[in-house]
């Protein structure tokens, strides 16, 4: 069992999931992740903020009847995903009279996925509030994080914010709270650059909205409960604006070395520059870790070989991570080689549509790299140091 008593009459009943590697086939989880319900009970009524997953589904159902829940008056849920929306029918299946209350775009979402009936539906407004008694919950819209239909959840009284996906972590830990603040760190920034970091500017504003609230704990819908606040808030800040950082993300695939070979000079050649690199060779890459890097990064440089007539399908991979995570990088280039031919650097070009940055001449070449390619490469770097001088780099 996972209870956990967050102050009196608030409980954490959801589910730690230690062993799940991967989320929505797609992201990786090196150190698997939680499903956050939260039970409150007011004097008069009781509410159940989110649920867990499905493959959780017992656990929450035990954490309940160990707490000797006889009623839950409304299931809140702040995002319609299944990993938290997904056990919403068979706790209505065991507390029949209770009402899931939800804004009007989750409810639809709601109605589609779990084909839960409209009437068991009640619908709330930005800034509507809900007694449970002696507490009051207020209801906060904050579409686009990251899904249209997202809303927080404050409780009055006792201070806390419930944001659901927002400042979470995918991270299994025995910890309640966020003790280990480097690792929750980590595991923050690699999920706000995995999941939230296109929808940064839509997170600035939602920010600027809390500042209105007075807050003492925030618990996230996935990682441990933050009781300093602060300390996730200012990272949040850090990420959502607009300084970078006097660095390369350099992507790379080679094919027979070529590609290769330019890689190595160019690091060396920025480093010489006092330019920090962080290079990463696609095909071994933990996809995680490279959204990290792109969170404050001034340059992307993509290097690969052509691949009949376009890019290999590597760098085509972060090609489209690097245009679908919008980050505020402010510089990207081209590095690669060629044997006949192709429009490698046209169809990289034209998958950039989602990022307003700065294309700085590429070094395209053919076959192995001589003395005038090792010529351009420096003047590449050259570039990408005189243009770091003139932005705003922390």
């Amino acid at each position: 069992m996972s209870i956990r008593e967050i102050k009196k009459g608030i409980h954490f009943v959801g589910a730690i999931d230690w062993d799940r590697r991967l989320f929505d086939e797609l992201i990786p989880l090196p150190d698997g992740t939680s499903y956050n319900a939260y039970l409150i009970q007011g004097e008069t009524r009781t509410a159940l903020i989110d649920t867990v997953d499905p493959t959780k589904e017992n656990e929450l159902v035990s954490n309940l009847k160990e707490l000797n829940i006889e009623k839950i008056d409304y299931i809140i849920p702040n995002h319609a995903e299944q990993d938290h929306s997904g056990v919403i029918p068979k706790i209505l299946e065991i507390y029949p009279n209770s009402k899931v209350v939800t804004n009007l775009k989750c409810k639809e979402f709601l109605k589609d996925l779990l084909l839960i009936p409209d009437e068991k539906f009640q619908v709330v407004n930005d800034k509507d509030t809900l007694s449970l008694g002696d507490k009051t919950l207020e209801f906060i819209i904050a579409p686009w994080v990251h899904w249209p239909e997202t809303m927080l959840t404050y409780l009055h009284e006792d201070k806390i914010l419930f944001p659901c996906d927002l400042f979470g972590s995918h991270l299994a830990t025995s910890d309640l709270y966020a003790r280990d603040e480097a690792k929750v760190y980590e595991s923050a920034k690699r999920y706000y650059a995995e999941i939230m970091m296109p929808f940064r500017n839509n997170i600035k504003k939602h920010i600027d909205k809390l500042n209105n609230y007075e807050i003492e704990i925030i618990a996230s819908s996935h990682g441990p409960i933050y009781e300093k606040p602060e300390f996730i808030l200012n990272a949040y800040r850090d990420w959502i604006s607009d300084d970078v950082k006097n660095e390369v993300v350099l992507p790379y695939v080679s094919m027979h070395g070529s590609t290769q070979k330019m890689v190595q000079y160019f690091i060396d050649e920025l480093m010489k520059r006092n330019i920090t690199v962080k290079p990463f060779n696609l095909p071994r890459t933990d996809i995680g870790e490279l959204a990290i890097a792109l969170v404050d990064t001034a340059t992307v440089v993509l290097a690969t070989p052509t691949v009949l007539v376009g890019p290999h399908p590597s760098a085509v991979y972060a090609t489209y991570l690097l245009n679908a995570l919008r980050p505020k990088v402010k510089f990207v280039s081209v590095i690669g080689s060629y044997s006949w031919g192709g429009k490698m650097l046209e169809q990289i070009k034209g998958m950039l549509t989602n990022i307003n940055t700065e294309i700085i001449e590429p070094v395209i070449i053919k076959g192995y790299p001589g003395e005038n390619d090792f010529k351009a490469l420096n003047k590449l770097a050259d570039d990408i140091f005189k243009k770091h001088k003139e932005i705003k780099i922390i």
